[in-house]
């Protein structure tokens, strides 16, 4: 347990017995325990923790908020809580005020193990799996997909900083429509070589240039041999020829972007394993499907209606969801997305994972609950099935909404953006939004080197604390382990400040865990720069008195230390100079 949570802890212990004496006393009548919360001020000039334990207790105790606070803090023992004194305020909060040796102790602890500072237990090795861009593979990857990369890889660090046991999954949509009409596409385009024009190209069809592309580049292997084949031969060879290359770009590009995928699972497995009819099979044994103008449809109308019911939704809620039933059998036999995410989904269960969590874009929200249904409905758990909604991404640049490459004059692509912008950058400025809000990622302030470029004012304060290190090394001072007694010398408000800050990463790293939002991270670590740099223009390191100097090298130590162990988890570089 770190040195927050163990103050919040010995805090609220303090508090509930301090209430039980006065009940004891008699001070307060017999009444049950109130919940109660102890959190940091929003001003912390009204101290450095707070509890509303005097309000909450108003309504057992029947007496005024004053007054059971009072009563509370004539028996209020601090000792072992690292706070030296509290105080009431306003209608009957208890403030407390953090001592010397709380400073001390954050330090201490940060200095013992640097690297995995900010760790916990609090997932208890429950095993997760992320699965995030999931692209199809019929095209190059866009900026969703650049967004979903950074969110989900990240989101995944933050799980494991927790205590969970994580791993990164890539679903790839090898198989159905999308790959049907990838194959007419590349087909048409194939054909257009040796027939001009004479060859129509698919209404529905693929109209990027990477598939003239990839056509162009069968067509200069096997030549117009397969002109005169029969044209489920002649897609099955494109297809088996662009499908693969366009996959390893996708890994490219994922490695590019720092992202190492523990699996990248395909569907096709699903449909050649026969995992998807067998899912079709257990939900019509369980009577939820049903036949209708040759296809086989599931009864999600009946299913997330009774689900919806169960958690106290009225009938009128789910009448406005206007519901409908989903095909899972088209009536040429070939089984829907819908059937072969079901089975997905079970597969991830059917592998161990306790929880899964998808990173989807928002137009994917009507499939939310019926994902959850049919989870329900074939023996899973819905419940631990979550998912995290995206908003779209705009490119500015000058203030201008950017739709094209600079180099290609194409719409840009996340190969493209990862030319322009550094990788850094990329995956720090993503995480500076959270997943359900509409971003705008601005190109100009991605590329500068200035403070103003978040990562880069994060970055700077490490490298500076650096440069402190290396100038007082030349002139012959070495830092070495202090005292308490040095330690608890950290008392400028500035110093305070910062080492309040340093010592609140751990419960951040959780919060985040809980929310599945790793952007509380990046707020972290900027704020964490932010302060360094107000501590650092307000108390001289060099010059002070030995026991002081080494006091304020050693804070200087443990945030550089925090900056580095967040931007390595988020596998950002730390650089030393710049």
């Amino acid at each position: 347990m770190d040195t927050y949570t163990q103050v919040v802890a010995k805090l609220r212990e303090a508090v509930t017995a301090a209430m039980r004496k006065a009940i004891a006393d008699g001070a307060l009548p017999e009444a049950a325990l109130p919940e109660f919360i102890i959190e940091i001020p929003a001003d912390t000039k009204n101290g450095d923790f707070a509890t509303n334990a005097a309000m909450a207790g108003a309504k057992s105790f029947r007496m005024p908020p004053f007054k059971i606070a009072q009563a509370v803090t004539e028996r209020l023992d601090l000792s072992g809580t690292l706070c030296e004194r509290f105080e009431t305020a306003g209608p009957g909060f208890i403030n407390f005020f953090l001592g010397a040796e709380f400073n001390a102790a954050v330090v201490r602890e940060i200095l013992a193990d640097p690297e995995g500072y900010g760790a916990s237990d609090f997932g208890k090795g429950e095993r997760v799996n992320v699965e995030f861009v999931s692209a199809n593979p019929t095209g190059p990857m866009h900026m969703g997909n650049a967004r979903g990369g950074a969110l989900g890889d990240c989101l995944a660090a933050v799980l494991g900083k927790a205590g969970y046991d994580t791993a990164r999954e890539f679903y790839v949509n090898d198989a159905g429509n999308q790959i049907e009409k990838f194959a007419c596409s590349l087909e048409a385009r194939y054909l257009q070589i040796y027939k001009g024009d004479a060859v129509v190209f698919p209404e529905d069809g693929y109209q990027g240039a990477d598939i003239t592309e990839l056509a162009r580049e069968f067509a200069d292997i096997h030549g117009d041999s397969y002109v005169e084949q029969d044209s489920d031969t002649r897609k099955k060879a494109l297809v088996d020829y662009a499908l693969p290359k366009n996959i390893k770009k996708m890994q490219e590009d994922m490695a590019t972007y720092r992202i190492t995928y523990d699996k990248w699972f395909f569907e096709s497995e699903l449909h050649q394993s026969g995992a998807v009819k067998a899912v079709v099979d257990l939900l019509t044994e369980k009577g939820l499907t049903y036949e209708q103008d040759g296809a086989v449809w599931y009864k999600n109308r009946e299913v997330v209606t009774e689900k919806l019911l169960k958690e106290g939704k009225t009938q009128k809620y789910i009448d406005n969801l206007e519901l409908k039933d989903d095909v899972l059998i088209r009536q040429n036999g070939n089984p829907t997305y819908f059937a072969a995410d079901i089975a997905y989904h079970k597969n991830k269960f059917d592998r161990g994972f306790d929880t899964l969590i998808d990173i989807w874009g928002a137009d994917h929200h009507g499939h939310v609950m019926r994902m959850k249904g049919a989870m329900d409905a074939i023996g899973c758990d819905g419940s631990k099935l979550n998912v995290v909604l995206m908003q779209l991404v705009k490119l500015v640049r000058g203030g201008e909404l950017v739709k094209m490459s600079k180099r290609t004059g194409k719409a840009i692509q996340l190969r493209d953006l990862l030319e322009e912008v550094p990788v850094d950058s990329t995956r720090f400025l993503f995480n500076t939004r959270e997943a359900n809000t509409q971003m705008d990622f601005d190109l100009d302030l991605a590329v500068t080197q200035d403070n103003q470029n978040p990562v880069y004012y994060v970055q700077y304060a490490h490298a500076r604390i650096c440069s402190i290190f290396k100038a007082l090394q030349k002139d012959g001072v070495t830092p070495r382990p202090c005292t308490d007694e040095e330690l608890m010398r950290l008392i400028a408000p500035e110093e305070k400040e910062l080492i309040v800050h340093l010592a609140l990463y751990g419960s951040e790293i959780v919060s985040a865990a809980k929310d599945y939002d790793p952007t509380k991270i990046t707020r972290y670590v900027t704020q964490l720069a932010t302060l360094f740099h107000k501590f650092y223009n307000a108390c001289r390191v060099k010059g002070e008195d030995e026991g002081l100097m080494q006091a304020r090298l050693a804070l200087c130590g443990c945030t550089r230390s925090v900056i580095k162990n967040v931007l390595t988890m988020f596998n950002i570089t730390c650089p030393e100079t710049m």
